[in-house]
């Protein structure tokens, strides 16, 4: 038998998800954004459902509430739903789609019955084009039933449902980071010195995708340390001072991330980093402690 789930916060993950459910089968129920605009968008992205631009009392006619608004709101999106419920939400099923909180910020539905849990998709969400969910990660906790139901929700969607402890979610979530977010800009980053060097943005971003690609292949392969490669693992310090002194006719970020990036890699994939680190910090010229 089909559930019949509503949407509080329906973004860039909302509607992936309820999209995707309902190809699956999923009964759509209410949509709820923060205006009656934007939840007619939201509709039309998933393809059904019932607009609403403010909370409603017809999410209590859903099985399952999928909240998937920004981390800032969801502590008083579920007071205000617990407000309007009451026990009416005794054995109904609340989810949450934040990575680095956990389900205790839902305690408000918890205290009137509600059985609550997080389910947090480990992929990034681009602007454009819905992401694949096929083998993605996610990161669960809560209530042994809403466990169950986001345990069965992610294996349905292509996922591989992890439990995350409470106390270790925001660990959790800004290791997504390093491989999403901040990947992105050490790019970015890349794409402008290429470009400050004469190649186009096009050119830029083919060199560099091209060896962003390989080294992930490497990495996936044969593991970290025998995928790094470059000056360092080389112990060839005088590149690593002849990329810092071009790096100084960029703006000081650059240079400040490239010492942090490289002094990352000796303490993570360095045979010895203490010996490594010491050899470093002659060349990167820091002061003060080394680790």
């Amino acid at each position: 038998m089909s559930q019949t789930l509503a949407i509080v916060g329906a973004g860039r993950v909302g509607c992936v998800l309820g999209r995707r459910l309902r190809e699956l089968g999923w009964c759509i129920g209410p949509v709820v954004t923060r205006s009656l605009a934007t939840a007619r968008a939201a509709v039309r992205a998933i393809g059904a459902g019932t607009p609403h631009g403010n909370l409603t009392r017809q999410v209590l006619a859903a099985d399952v509430v999928l909240l998937a608004t920004p981390d800032s709101t969801i502590a008083a999106v579920a007071q205000q739903l617990a407000q309007i419920g009451g026990s009416e939400w005794r054995g109904k099923v609340v989810l949450h789609t934040s990575g680095a909180l956990s389900h205790a910020v839902l305690a408000p539905l918890r205290r009137v019955g509600a059985c609550t849990g997080a389910m947090h998709p480990m992929q990034t969400f681009g602007r454009r084009s819905a992401p694949n969910l096929e083998g993605v990660v996610f990161g669960l906790d809560g209530d042994p039933a809403a466990l169950r139901l986001a345990r069965r929700m992610a294996r349905l969607l292509g996922g591989i449902p992890v439990r995350v402890e409470p106390a270790r979610r925001a660990a959790y979530h800004a290791a997504g980071g390093f491989a999403a977010q901040h990947t992105l800009v050490v790019l970015e980053a890349g794409i402008r010195i290429l470009m400050r060097a004469g190649f186009t943005r096009r050119q830029a971003t083919r060199a560099l995708l091209a060896l962003a690609r390989q080294t992930l292949a490497n990495l996936q392969a044969h593991g970290a340390r025998d995928a790094w490669s470059g000056p360092v693992p080389r112990g060839d310090w005088d590149t690593v001072a002849r990329h810092l002194a071009a790096l100084r006719r960029l703006p000081p970020e650059y240079a400040e991330a490239y010492r942090a990036l490289t002094r990352l890699a000796v303490r993570l994939l360095a045979p010895r980093p203490e010996r490594w680190l010491a050899q470093l910090e002659r060349v990167l010229g820091a002061r003060g402690r080394m680790h």
